[in-house]
């Protein structure tokens, strides 16, 4: 039998507050936005950008972890897996949405930046301490008690992202 992969991880800043809410059974649910970069060099020579949006969902406690500490302009790194959801609109038309269900979450901020309260690396179970950047070359990233299945058995292994690769406030275009 072939394997198969579903898994997301992207660092990027929050484009809009989570919104939290509880559904009919009880738990929680965040949705929120996080943007990517992405630049390379065209044929000319010159460095291109461009800027991807991804929708975030985050369950239980997560979500709570989410919608008090996360505000628009935050660094994270989520992980977690793509699932597609399919409805149909009030004009017949059958509409779909691609989103990234988060089971990990770091907030990548400094302590004390006035985006993260909570400050760097900390939320999800994950270890506090020094910012993403000033922390040696691997970051640990345990998964969130309660998120999903297998929570807070695995654990993995984070390379730091490249210092050229990061995405500006400014740039994002709302």
């Amino acid at each position: 039998m072939a394997m198969s992969l579903n898994r997301v991880q992207l660092i990027g800043n929050v484009t809009r507050d989570p919104e939290m809410r509880e559904i009919p059974g009880g738990s929680m649910v965040a949705s929120f936005g996080i943007a990517t970069n992405f630049t390379w060099n065209d044929a000319q020579g010159n460095r291109q950008s461009k800027v991807e949006f991804h929708n975030i969902v985050a369950w239980r406690k997560l979500a709570e972890i989410c919608s008090t500490y996360l505000k628009k302009g935050s660094k994270v790194f989520i992980e977690g897996r793509l699932q597609t959801r399919e409805w149909e609109g009030q004009d017949g038309v059958k509409r779909y949405r691609t989103e990234i269900i988060a089971d990990n979450m770091i907030m990548l901020d400094k302590k004390g930046s006035e985006s993260g309260e909570m400050g760097a690396g900390m939320g999800a179970g994950a270890s506090a301490g020094a910012s993403y950047a000033e922390r040696p070359h691997k970051a640990v990233a345990k998964k969130a008690e309660g998120s999903g299945e297998g929570a807070g058995a695995d654990e993995m292994a984070v390379d730091a992202v490249p210092a050229g690769e990061e995405i500006n406030i400014e740039d994002l275009p709302f």
